[in-house]
């Protein structure tokens, strides 16, 4: 009898990292199971470098990106060729990640062939559906039909229940994230900057709804905070688009304490914030990382599904206003005691078996017997 396949979407760079504990994870059950990675390739330098981290390749790949492609241009040709491939591989269950479109396009072109869907981070939640845009949409989306939701918090969990959901389909599995980044940050001993003896602060901002207006005043926030701190330097990991890169040239690209550089490898970023004093980001996985290694964040948009951490201590929702910015991040810089406040609080995130929970949870789906993991409380 040919064992049943599990087929596991990702597209994205935080997808990526996000689902290849899990694959890894189910992979130590090859004798009962066929795990396939597939990737829609929609950011395919940096979902390659990321997957690269966990020695993992995809088994398929639909390479869709396309440069100037409209979110409705990717929507359509996802949706058909994921079809496809559902098609031909005949998954006992779809596993997808998060809140992308691949997450989205996953999800649908699985319901349309009537495939069980696992949606891994279920339930986060803002209180708008276009905010943020197109991600809060994927995500409820997504929850309408997945057949089980495994979310990172009881916090997400809770937001399920409350919408409905059956509580035999919710299980509360902590966030792969952390699974990924404490086992990138044990394969590495790199040092980034090991010749400055001063405090490293780390800059990632990419997210649509900060393009523009907003963007200028988070860069000008930072060099104002570099130019009051003679001892800082800014290091600025910036996206692909080029509309995030032309304004962070423009602000910061001539300071000499900022460092402006690609995309960093997944393992390197790791090891980057490892080395960091404070975290400035509108990066939902970097509000979920930092906290690992004891790095204050503060939160670069005017609402976050993760607030978990702001209840924890571990991160501050800042928005995009310049003096906010600025004003925050001096009240950590210019006071221990807070710095440490931060740095101390318990990440609520996980404890790094979340992947195991997610295997339990399926295999158990597929009436297949693999070791009980309990719940993350």
């Amino acid at each position: 009898m040919p064992k049943p396949v599990i087929v596991c979407v990702v597209g994205t760079r935080p997808e990526a990292i996000k689902v290849a504990p899990v694959v890894l994870e189910l992979r130590k059950f090859a004798d009962q199971i066929d795990t396939v990675l597939l990737s829609t390739g929609q950011h395919r330098e940096m979902l390659d470098q990321a997957l690269a981290a966990f020695n993992l390749r995809p088994d398929e790949d639909l390479a869709l990106m396309r440069h100037g492609q409209s979110l409705v241009d990717l929507t359509s040709r996802a949706l058909q060729d994921l079809d496809k491939a559902f098609e031909r591989l005949k998954p006992a269950y779809v596993v997808v990640q998060g809140d992308t479109t691949s997450t989205f396009t996953g999800s649908l072109a699985a319901f349309y062939r009537s495939t069980p869907i696992a949606h891994v981070e279920a339930g986060l939640r803002t209180d708008t559906i276009d905010n943020p845009f197109p991600e809060e949409f994927n995500r409820r989306a997504t929850g309408l039909i997945a057949s089980l939701h495994l979310a990172p918090t009881a916090w997400a969990a809770d937001n399920l229940l409350k919408e409905g959901k059956d509580p035999k389909t919710v299980m509360v599995t902590g966030n792969t994230g952390i699974d990924a980044v404490q086992y990138v940050a044990a394969s590495s001993d790199e040092a980034w900057l090991p010749d400055h003896r001063g405090r490293v602060l780390l800059l990632t901002t990419h997210r649509r709804e900060n393009w523009g207006d907003p963007q200028r005043r988070i860069a000008s926030a930072c060099r104002r905070i570099v130019d009051k701190y003679p001892d800082t330097v800014l290091v600025v990991a910036q996206h692909r688009n080029p509309q995030v890169r032309l304004l962070l040239h423009e602000v910061l690209g001539d300071h000499p304490r900022v460092k402006l550089i690609e995309p960093p490898e997944y393992a390197h970023f790791v090891k980057l914030m490892q080395r960091c004093s404070l975290i400035l980001s509108d990066s939902g996985g970097v509000q979920e990382e930092a906290p690992a290694f004891g790095i204050p964040v503060l939160v670069l948009r005017e609402t976050t599904e993760r607030p978990e951490g702001l209840t924890a201590g571990t991160a501050k929702l800042v928005g995009t206003d310049e003096d906010a910015i600025f004003r925050t991040a001096c009240e950590l810089l210019d006071n221990p005691t807070a710095h440490a406040a931060m740095s101390k609080a318990v990440s609520p995130y996980g404890d790094g078996r979340a992947s195991a929970r997610i295997r339990f949870a399926l295999m158990n789906a597929l009436h297949l017997e693999s070791p009980t993991e309990t719940m993350w409380v």
